[in-house]
């Protein structure tokens, strides 16, 4: 990646931040919401599995993490909509700001809540039994690639259906509930049918799932971090082919 482009992603990046900043109320809210899906599904997570507490939550908390993100960035492409609208992109694309910037500078700001919640739901578990390897740290740098791409791909979608914005949130909605529960991200599926484990193999975003936990858990020399690492990669570089296509088509 050039400096250029790291440069423009940076100014990209404190541009989509200012109003996410302004709004404290909005900020902390987003904050919280892991906290009350924890509050509100681990105990029965514990129940169903039959581990105790710091184990569930060892298992448990990376995942929430995970689906942090995939909401995030999903819905990159709704803030893209809504300057549309207004005409606000319209006017960012004939600035020399390079289009991976564009890409990468609105997927990130999406990540930095992320980043923010993963420190205040581990101060807020420790205590109950968590206990959070620093090579976690590395997991979040494979979710911010994971984070990326898809934004990118959400960007790209908004682009395709400009002001029909249902058609945006039904494509959004039809395709974030399976990768979620296909991930295993709220409950193991080992023991499921053989279809649905097939399906969960093809998901790309099992593998992100599967490397924050042994992350966490303190491994790093492990293939599940690999295959992660490489599944976040290839959803990054996938979203940023398909997004700067659109962008590109877009401005033609």
């Amino acid at each position: 990646m050039s400096t250029a482009v790291i440069h423009d992603t940076r100014l990209v990046l404190h541009r989509e931040l200012r109003p996410l900043l302004s709004e404290p109320f909005s900020v902390l809210f987003r904050l919280v919401q892991p906290l009350f899906f924890l509050a509100l599904f681990g105990p029965l997570l514990v129940s169903v599995s039959g581990l105790g507490e710091a184990a569930s939550l060892q298992w448990f908390v990376p995942g929430i993490l995970v689906m942090s993100a995939l909401f995030g960035a999903s819905t990159t492409g709704a803030n893209l909509s809504q300057e549309i609208h207004t005409g606000s992109h319209e006017r960012m694309l004939v600035t020399p700001l390079s289009r991976p910037a564009l890409l990468m500078g609105r997927a990130l700001k999406e990540i930095v809540p992320v980043f923010a919640q993963a420190a205040l739901i581990v101060a807020v578990v420790a205590p109950f039994g968590f206990d959070p390897s620093p090579a976690g740290l590395i997991g979040l740098v494979i979710l911010a690639a994971f984070g990326v791409g898809l934004g990118s791909l959400s960007y790209a979608l908004a682009l395709a259906v400009r002001e029909r914005d249902w058609i945006f949130w039904t494509v959004q909605q039809t395709l974030l509930f399976p990768l979620m529960l296909l991930s295993g991200m709220l409950l193991p599926l080992d023991g499921g049918p053989g279809w649905l484990r097939v399906m969960a193999d093809l998901n790309p975003l099992t593998y992100v799932v599967d490397a924050e936990r042994t992350l966490f858990a303190g491994t790093v020399g492990d293939t599940t971090v690999l295959y992660g690492a490489l599944a976040a990669l290839g959803v990054a570089a996938a979203g940023l082919w398909v997004g700067i296509r659109g962008m590109r088509r877009a401005a033609a």
